[in-house]
């Protein structure tokens, strides 16, 4: 093997470099559509031929050289960080289910909610903790396996639940001070985090009210079709350590963990399980997450083979070509971030991908730094909210054993959030920024 053809940078911008993306979104999105069932294709087996495609129209290495690139891309150490964290989310959350924690988190929320306030509070809930820990992955497995047995008592559906959290999740993603996509935004485009935070507050605010006051509409319906039962108090406990480990700005490996030790420890005290009966639990959830992991690694290989190839460098290329005013600046930083974001499915990767060129647009057109980055922001968390093969959504899918896209119907806030950035960029608001 030659290794100095293992290049880091494509050598030649390539459009045809794209083509993997194309053969995995039409026969897992566009399959799924025309026989109207998403369950149809797994998600495995789609990433499996794009995959093989991606090696397959690779040029200038050996078979071997193209497998030992994929492998690169799949041995990435975001993508391993992640893996890292899919197996100590599974372990936890099996574990707590084992030991009664959801139960009893499910009846303490139906205790302190009436049920036509249900929706709106665990978007809050959402809301609040993904903003106080920065983090929507995090978020999302401390409070979807809550969220889904709260569905199932409230007669709600588990699909529409799980994407309340997911969109909460995004919310403090996008806006949070210790979220690393603020970090990447505001350091690639030379601003101060607080005043990125007032121009994206400006936009993200109204998207997250008017999401908020259809969810207390929806749900005025809805009456809890089961009464709460008895709270266990000590039950709770693991989800309270996770929740406050967290805000308090804990490493969420960190957290998970404390919050697995006390499964353990609070369930053997209770007689739910003994030593052996939670390392089963634990093992179960590890299993459980072996999907998640496989496609999680064949994305990180796919995608890699994409920007080898040039397909990233062809975005940035074509993308700058034809800007002539502010607007247009604008518009082409959340049209680069956008894609760059579907070609590396990590709404922080992407943003350190094109951050640089989006501030050399900014300089060139006057775009205000607050802005550029509030855009940048933004963009890479509405599009990390809507493609099926995130992080974010396959860990939301996996936890409650749904499609990926079935979720995706519901994720209001997402889109209403894109709709709202969109909208401040076409009008010039907040003016102060524009």
């Amino acid at each position: 093997m030659d290794s100095n053809k293992l290049t880091p940078i494509a050598t030649k911008p390539s459009a045809w470099a794209l083509s993997p993306l194309a053969v995995f979104l039409c026969m897992y999105l566009v399959t799924s559509i025309i026989v109207g069932d998403f369950y149809k294709v797994p998600i495995t087996v789609a990433f499996m031929a794009a995959s093989a495609y991606a090696i397959a129209v690779t040029k200038g290495l050996s078979l071997n050289d193209r497998l030992i690139q994929y492998s690169g891309g799949a041995a990435n150490k975001n993508v391993m960080l992640m893996i890292w964290i899919f197996i100590m989310a599974g372990a936890f959350a099996e574990s707590a289910k084992s030991m009664g924690a959801i139960d009893a988190t499910v009846n303490l929320a139906m205790q302190l909610l009436p049920g036509n306030l249900l929706l709106a509070g665990v978007f809050l809930a959402s809301c609040f903790i993904s903003l106080s820990i920065g983090t929507s992955v995090g978020t999302i497995v401390a409070l979807v396996p809550v969220a889904a047995g709260i569905a199932a008592k409230a007669d709600v559906s588990v699909t529409f639940m799980t994407a309340v959290v997911v969109g909460g999740a995004f919310f403090g993603d996008n806006l949070s001070f210790i979220s690393d996509t603020t970090i990447a935004a505001t350091r690639t485009q030379g601003c101060v985090m607080r005043d990125k935070f007032r121009a994206n507050f400006l936009i993200a605010i109204p998207a997250a009210a008017g999401v908020l006051v259809y969810y207390v509409i929806y749900g005025s319906h809805i009456d809890a079709a089961q009464p709460a039962g008895t709270v266990e108090w000590v039950k709770v406990i693991p989800y309270v350590i996770v929740l406050g480990t967290a805000i308090a700005g804990m490493n969420v490996m960190l957290v998970l963990a404390l919050g697995l030790l006390s499964t353990g420890v609070i369930g053997m005290a209770c007689g739910s399980f003994d030593v052996f009966g939670w390392f089963g639990s634990m093992g179960e959830g590890i299993i459980g997450m072996g999907e998640l992991i496989v496609v999680t690694l064949m994305a990180g290989g796919m995608l890699e083979m994409i920007r080898f190839n040039g397909g990233i460098d062809y975005i940035l290329c074509r993308l700058t070509q034809r800007i002539k005013s502010k607007r247009g600046a604008e518009l082409s930083i959340a049209a680069l971030v956008s894609l760059a974001n579907v070609c590396t499915a990590n709404n922080t990767i992407a943003i350190i991908t094109v951050g640089p060129l989006a501030n050399d647009i900014a300089e060139q057109y006057k775009v205000d730094k607050r802005k550029s980055a509030s855009i940048l922001d933004t963009f890479s968390c509405v599009v990390q909210g809507i493609i099926p093969y995130g992080a974010q959504m396959l860990i939301a899918a996996s936890l409650t054993q749904l499609s990926p896209l079935s979720i995706i119907c519901y994720l209001y806030y997402p889109m209403a959030l894109g709709a709202a950035v969109l909208l401040s960029i076409l009008f010039r608001y907040p003016k102060r920024y524009s």
